[in-house]
């Protein structure tokens, strides 16, 4: 890790280079709630809104406001709040839908347009040349009415990758201050997408934010390679919720950054991952997966008997971070591969004590009820089973 000028600490990367950590640009109140069956109350993502502030990310992408009510309401809202980020607010390619989303007050823009041939011939009915036009002639509106435009690529993963740089030139002339490079269904692998974003990088004096899907469990990987090529912005969404299979998740990615790349990030406040990946997936009518990368319930839970053993001299053999550090909590669980230290270290917690050769002769009953039940046996099936083979 190398400290810059300012004491910020930074990442070496493959070529020599030396990384600044990323800014975050969550956009869970709008692509997480344009997930199937997603819809948050107006309260949620004022909620979320304020949470995601808490927790330290740098810009809410807050939703649409060219689609009037309530979301226009919102982010109107949001953009009048005392919040520590940036606000943006999303917003086609039309120029009176840009105009409805500046008036909402917000700081910043997201200009969003097609950029591969299938969008451009199939969804738009138009050629290279308009896109060109459009995107210039848009950005330049909502520059001349002092807004930070950050103007997104749809679909530049299967973009010709000549024309995706004369789109961003285009842009860039026209006064953006940042481009979104989307990998819209997810088709990207980090290797590749690490040439494409280097080279967007090399080609443009702009920002450059990475926008990842899911679709092939690559989201998290993508956005991390991205950063090492150049990319200074990642786009996440809280749990990875979002269209298909979802987005990169907040919560790994910043981890990730901090425990794999040595970047410290104490700007946030991981403590409260698991209270807000919880409230997201309320709020989605989902459940948080009990596997889920950082905030899942079972991720600091515990069996196998060399695992537990190992926990109870040193968490770091089989912990990544601690528990606390998320707002999670650990859990040694008492079943068929669990060992003689477990049912030591679970009973002690119940006020019984345990001797050695007490627990290598209640584990056969343990493991044969484990497997009766199929699960684990919880605290109170564990003490009646001690009590009914402990003798009168």
């Amino acid at each position: 890790m190398i400290a810059d000028e300012g004491g910020l600490a930074t990442a070496p990367c493959a070529v020599g280079c030396v990384l600044a950590p990323p800014r975050f640009d969550d956009t869970t109140l709008r692509d997480g709630e344009q997930a199937a069956y997603v819809v948050f109350s107006y309260a949620e993502k004022l909620r979320i809104a304020h949470m995601l502030d808490e927790i330290g990310v740098d810009q809410i992408e807050t939703g649409i406001p060219a689609m009037g009510g309530d979301e226009y309401r919102l982010v109107e809202q949001l953009a009048q709040e005392e919040l520590r980020c940036s606000v943006l607010g999303w917003s086609r390619a039309v120029l009176a839908d840009i105009d409805m989303t500046l008036d909402t007050g917000v700081d910043a823009i997201e200009i969003s347009l097609a950029t591969s041939d299938l969008h451009i011939n199939s969804k738009l009915h138009k050629d290279r040349c308009w896109v060109l036009n459009t995107i210039g002639r848009c950005v330049s509106h909502a520059k001349e009415r002092g807004a930070y435009v950050c103007v997104g690529a749809e679909d530049a993963s299967r973009t010709d990758p000549a024309f995706l740089l004369e789109y961003a030139q285009t842009a860039q002339a026209a006064g953006a201050d940042r481009i979104r490079y989307c990998d819209t269904v997810g088709l990207m692998e980090p290797f590749r997408l690490h040439a494409a974003i280097a080279a967007l990088c090399a080609a443009v004096d702009l920002e450059v934010e990475v926008h990842t899907h899911n679709d092939f469990g690559l989201a998290v990987a993508n956005a991390l390679a991205a950063w090492k090529g150049g990319a200074t912005w990642i786009n996440t969404t809280v749990g990875g919720l979002g269209e298909r299979a979802g987005n990169a998740a907040l919560e790994p990615t910043i981890m990730a950054l901090r425990h794999l790349e040595g970047l410290p990030l104490e700007r946030f406040d991981t403590r409260r991952f698991t209270e807000c990946a919880r409230f997201v997936a309320r709020a989605a009518s989902r459940e948080v997966g009990v596997s889920q990368p950082v905030v899942g319930a079972y991720v600091f839970a515990h069996e196998s008997g060399i695992h537990v053993d190992g926990l109870m001299k040193d968490s770091h053999t089989y912990e990544a971070f601690e528990p606390l550090e998320v707002g999670g909590q650990r859990a040694i669980l008492v079943g068929k591969h669990s060992g003689s230290h477990a049912l030591m270290l679970k009973f002690s917690a119940h006020g019984f004590e345990l001797a050695a050769e007490q627990a290598a002769a209640l584990l056969p009953h343990v493991r044969a009820e484990a497997i009766r039940r199929k699960r684990p046996l919880y605290d109170d099936e564990l003490l009646d089973l001690y009590h009914g083979l402990a003798p009168v």
